[in-house]
Formats: structure tokens, C-alpha cells, sequence
């Protein structure tokens, strides 16, 4: 293998990296200019126009004569999951930090497939555990934490979501039915204090009820965006989680209305 061939996957997380910030700067400020773009990341103005074609492709961003505007707020679709990462990603580090702390030594917990659980289970790579029992749905999240020493990682197994990585389906249903965990970090595309929460497929709906059923504490981990949002299969009322963290621009309503049905609400 050539020097230029090994560095290729090295190059191309440079790419993924710059693009992901890329984003979250646009996010920021709001909008941004090819010029303002090339400059802050040390690259040329073609470059930067590529990065934005690409992520305007995949509804990261809204392209703008010259340069980019953030993307609309997310619908009910589906959106692929390394979408879903580019989005609000320091508003998921944030909240994927503050979950991590309220793991204890010795626990079992469940980490929901998603773009914020995933945040944890990078938190949980750089923490010291004598023990620690992860089960999951989410192929990336058992990568992210295989070969930890005293971390033990049970994959469920079932019909894999190419959108989300993740396995649903009654294979899944049937080997978490036979477990048990003291916390579930459960990640939602939506959250209406009315209808509940909720995500756009009815199998990882079924399979997050479950999740719930067999956790003795549920924590609904998200951005704020996804307050106020609807997707398609309800998964459970709000009364049933026990805490949720978000980020500080969540709605000063939305979050009374939570602590009003008797659900923490943590904002980072």
C-alpha cells in the first residue's frame, strides 16, 4: 500500500471534520460567506463551495448566493443519522456530557440508537468505570465503545435501519425483553408535551417502549430543536420519562410545561 493510499481515510476524516464545523459555525452566526469560510479554515474559496454543495445536498445547510444559511428546522422525515450529527452537534456534545455524569460504577444501562446518545458513548470512552454493562441497539455505538476494558457492550439483534444504524424489530424485542437496566438514555426526533415523544419509524417506536418497560429510569437526551416537533409513531406520553436534558435554548414554556407533568428538566 502506498504512503498517499493509507492517508486517504486520514484525509477524508479532515473533510468530514471541517464540513461538521462548518455547520455548526453557520448555525451560530447564522449565515456565512465562501470568503468568511475560506479564511476561518484555511482553505481555498473552490474548497469551501464544494464542502457547501455537498452539505446543502444532504439539507445540512441552505445554500445562499455566496456562501450558506443554516437549514430549516428538520420535518418528520427520516433524516440519515450522519445528517443528523452535523446539526446542533455542540448543543449534543453538551447534553451527551452532562448524561455521562449521571453514570454510576457498577450500572447497566441502555443507549438508545442516535445522534446524541452517541455523545455519551464518546463521553463514557474517556471515563474510568470498574464496570459498566452497555446495552444497545446502535451498531456505531457498540463500535465507539468495543475493546474498553471493564466496559461490556450487549448488541440487540434484529432488522438493521440503514438511516440510523440501528436494529429494531421483534429479534431486538425479544432479547431486551429478557433484560434489565437501572438507566436509558433515549434519544427522539420529537417532543410535544401533548402527544409525547416521538420518532418517524413504528418499529424503533415499539422497541423504544420496550426500552422504557425494562429501565428503572428514563432520560430523554436531545437538542432543543426537537422540542415542539411531531413525528409520525408515538413512543411514549411525557409523564413516563423521568428526565430530560436539552440545551438553553429551549422554549421557557415548552420546559415548564415538562416540569408541569412532573419531568426533570436539565438545561446545558
Amino acid at each position: 500500500m502506498s504512503e498517499d493510499q493509507a492517508s486517504a481515510p486520514s484525509r477524508r476524516l479532515l473533510v468530514e471534520e471541517r464540513r461538521r464545523l462548518i455547520v455548526e459555525y453557520v448555525e451560530d452566526q447564522g449565515r456565512a460567506t465562501v470568503e468568511e469560510l475560506a479564511s476561518r479554515f484555511r482553505t481555498s474559496a473552490v474548497t469551501i463551495r464544494n464542502d457547501l454543495e455537498a452539505l446543502a445536498r444532504n439539507s445540512a445547510i441552505a445554500r445562499s448566493h455566496g456562501g450558506a444559511l443554516p437549514a430549516p428546522a428538520p420535518s418528520t422525515h427520516d433524516t440519515p443519522l450522519n445528517i443528523k450529527e452535523t446539526r446542533y452537534h455542540a448543543q449534543k456534545l453538551r447534553v451527551g456530557q452532562a448524561a455521562a455524569r449521571l453514570i454510576n460504577d457498577g450500572e447497566t444501562i441502555i443507549l438508545d440508537s442516535g445522534s446524541t446518545t452517541v455523545e455519551i458513548a464518546r463521553q463514557i470512552r474517556q471515563m474510568k468505570f470498574e464496570s459498566l454493562t452497555v446495552i444497545t441497539n446502535a451498531l456505531n455505538i457498540a463500535l465507539e465503545l468495543s475493546g474498553l476494558p471493564h466496559i461490556r457492550v450487549m448488541m440487540l439483534g434484529g432488522l438493521l435501519r440503514d438511516t440510523s444504524y440501528s436494529l429494531v424489530g421483534p429479534d431486538a424485542e425479544q432479547a431486551l425483553s429478557k433484560l434489565s437496566a437501572d438507566k436509558l438514555f433515549l434519544g427522539v426526533d420529537g417532543l410535544d408535551p401533548v402527544v409525547g415523544v416521538t420518532t418517524p419509524d413504528p418499529l424503533e417506536a415499539s422497541l423504544n417502549a420496550l426500552m422504557i418497560r425494562v429501565s428503572r429510569e428514563t432520560i430523554a437526551v436531545f437538542d432543543a430543536s426537537k422540542l415542539g416537533q411531531r413525528s409520525l409513531s408515538v413512543i411514549t406520553p411525557v409523564q413516563h420519562l423521568h428526565r430530560v436534558i436539552t440545551d438553553t435554548s429551549a422554549e421557557a414554556k415548552v420546559v415548564e410545561s415538562l416540569r408541569g407533568a412532573g419531568v426533570e428538566v436539565t438545561l446545558v
